[in-house]
């Protein structure tokens, strides 16, 4: 196993953005499942925040048919700006300023098959090139003070290596999820000595499951390439993930934060509950009627 002993800055952040959405029918017939919106802003937008704010310059999204309204999301729109602007909703447009990621920082790439997570992030092997990325998974909304990828970039700067977000679970629940085996601690954070997923029930290395952010090395695309289809007939990023392990560092980090699985109806709507009780505009209100549906209902 090889050390980085040079860690380059981490500056693009692939989005896997081509999934169907099956679960919110028939809500994403004709609008993708990222567009749906958490309180006032479309899921992804949380998901590129959090990668923005991590420093991140470039943003990748691997996208699929219909998923034009991402692309048109992280777009000026001249008419509705002209119209904020003729009519001085001077709030309106400083909220599509600060949304509106600079020209030439977005890029936008097919994922012709859905052939898994693995193969998603091969999509975007040309765009992301020989350098580290942040790879971000658009249903997990994460909650906390500062970003989980800002965290991230804190142990990946010290360590350099491969960088993974685990977040504790149940024991009871370890079957459901990707699990990591815990090694020595580093600072920051801790070593991965081993990967498996949804392991039977009490054969579970540990309650850390593997929550949806990375930082990953450009070599994974190499073996991406050649990985052979796994659980599901599809390209196992976990299992390229495995073979990388055994050749360069992979270090695992602890989310203390709340995550929000928005690709499940539960997570979708603690979501929306989670971020309008802390909404300037929405906390009192929303308070005081949930106090009296939690009352009520029922009876």
């Amino acid at each position: 196993m090889t050390s980085n002993k040079e860690i380059r800055p981490v500056r693009k952040a692939v989005f896997p953005v081509a999934g169907l959405g099956t679960r919110f029918l028939p809500a994403t017939k004709a609008v993708p499942k990222e567009m749906l919106t958490v309180v006032d802003r479309p899921v992804i937008q949380y998901v590129v925040d959090e990668a923005r704010e991590a420093g991140i310059e470039h943003l990748v999204f691997v996208t699929g048919r219909n998923k034009g309204a991402i692309e048109d999301h992280f777009d000026i729109q001249f008419e509705l700006e002209h119209t904020l602007k003729e009519r001085g909703k001077t709030e309106g447009m400083e909220i599509l300023a600060k949304a509106l990621p600079e020209a030439g920082q977005t890029s936008f790439t097919r994922q012709q098959a859905p052939l898994g997570l693995g193969h998603a992030v091969w999509c975007a092997r040309e765009i992301v090139g020989n350098e580290p990325f942040a790879l971000l998974l658009p249903d997990m909304i994460m909650q906390d003070k500062v970003g989980c990828l800002s965290q991230m970039m804190a142990v990946y700067n010290k360590n350099g290596g491969n960088v993974v977000s685990t977040e504790e679970v149940d024991w009871e629940q370890t079957h459901k999820y990707g699990i990591v085996e815990k090694g020595e601690g580093v600072e920051g954070g801790f070593r991965i000595t081993g990967m498996v997923e949804k392991p039977d029930s009490g054969t579970a290395p540990s309650n850390l499951f593997i929550n949806g952010r990375y930082i990953l090395q450009p070599e994974i695309f190499g073996l991406l390439a050649k990985q052979e289809p796994g659980a599901g007939g599809e390209i196992q990023l976990t299992d390229a993930m495995l073979t990388l392990a055994k050749e360069q560092d992979m270090y695992g980090f602890t989310f203390r934060g709340r995550t929000f699985d928005c690709g499940s109806k539960e997570g979708f709507v603690k979501a929306n509950i989670a971020y309008a009780v802390t909404h300037p505009d929405l906390s009192d209100g929303l308070r005081a009627e949930l106090k009296t549906l939690l009352e009520t209902v029922g009876t």
